[in-house]
């Protein structure tokens, strides 16, 4: 099953892609190397194996957000700042 230039032209469309000519030959020939690929993996019996998701046995470490800090007025965070302040409020340069 070779793609055609007119498939991968589509493919580029819908990608919002520009390719010349040469890359959608190159393409072409790529992607159909890629499909007969998963035909070949298709072809496997998984029949009763578990999902596998991830194999390097990493996990997320996370913590519960709990609350460390006492309430603060908006003075005491003002303080916190190096920044300049003016009017309660912390100075930053323009970002436009």
């Amino acid at each position: 099953m070779a793609l055609t230039r007119e498939e991968v032209q589509k493919i580029a469309d819908l990608a919002r892609l520009g390719l010349t000519d040469a890359e959608l030959d190159k393409f072409a020939g790529q992607i159909t190397g890629i499909l007969e690929y998963v035909d070949v993996l298709n072809e496997v019996d998984t029949e009763g194996v578990e999902p596998t998701y991830q194999v390097t046995g990493l996990t997320n470490v996370t913590q519960a957000d709990e609350v460390a800090t006492k309430d603060c007025t908006p003075e005491e965070l003002l303080e916190v700042s190096p920044l300049d302040k003016k009017a309660r409020q912390i100075v930053v340069k323009n970002v436009f």
